[in-house]
């Protein structure tokens, strides 16, 4: 289903899109977090759809929370585009245009196919053992059914491999496309189907194991060109009840 061009995260942020640390600090900061979560998993398991209002004021009741505490919440979530905050309607849902989403997927394949090179170099053993973790969480979420979980990982996997390229700003500017490309894939691709197949991520480890640089290059962006193609980017609408949109997520 991101995110999202922003400065580089820190390392605990760099494998993991639009998901905040795990250990907030107490207070304030725990309930925005609470929030955050609750918001983009939401987002992530499509039970709010694009153009989908958050009334701040609803927010506040849900979670038994100041509209300040709100406020922070929402605009992390814009920022790292999930939502966008409009002039008199507050914060909706991120619609992606076509045209959008055509620009993001083009951006990725040009810096992903950098980076696989890049990684050729600089990768140790060390690294492709926590590249196969990452393919093994992704099948463990895809075969529990926790699709939010398996965009974030799916996600998670292009980050790792761009954090091994070893450049700080081009690990910047992945977080940001890979975030985008998460919430993308979560509101248009089909419920169930899968974000980023397991076996041509297993097939790329293997690629650039055996230092095959044009074939794991070819892989990638076949790869990222298939996972577009199958998006439906047709413009959806739906009235929904927000608390029940956001049951089960760490409500009071």
């Amino acid at each position: 289903m991101t995110g999202k061009l922003s400065a580089p995260p820190d390392r605990a942020h760099k494998t993991a899109p639009a998901q905040p640390e795990d250990k907030p600090k107490r207070g304030a900061r725990a309930v925005d977090l609470r929030i955050y979560r609750a918001v983009f998993n939401a987002v992530m398991s499509q039970r709010l759809p694009p153009g989908t209002r958050l009334a701040e004021a609803e927010l506040c009741e849900l979670y038994q929370v100041s509209r300040t505490t709100v406020r922070r919440a929402l605009l992390r979530l814009a920022h790292d585009h999930i939502l966008e905050l409009r002039p008199n309607r507050g914060a909706v849902v991120a619609s992606p245009a076509p045209a959008e989403a055509r620009e993001v997927f083009a951006a990725r394949r040009l810096l992903e196919r950098q980076i696989v090179p890049a990684v050729m170099r600089n990768a140790t053993p060390a690294d492709l053992t926590r590249l196969r973790q990452s393919i093994a969480a992704e099948h463990q979420a895809c075969h529990a059914g926790d699709r939010a979980n398996w965009i974030r990982l799916s996600g998670e996997f292009h980050l790792i491999l761009a954090e091994l390229a070893g450049n700080r700003v081009l690990l910047g500017f992945m977080t940001e496309l890979v975030t985008r490309c998460s919430l993308i894939i979560a509101l248009y691709d089909s419920p169930g189907s899968p974000m980023c197949e397991n076996d041509e991520h297993q097939r790329l480890v293997s690629l650039i194991e055996q230092g095959l640089q044009d074939e794991a290059t070819d892989l990638m962006e076949r790869h990222l060109l298939k996972i577009e193609a199958r998006l439906r980017l047709a413009e959806r609408t739906q009235k929904l009840d927000l608390a029940q949109a956001l049951s089960g997520q760490d409500l009071p």
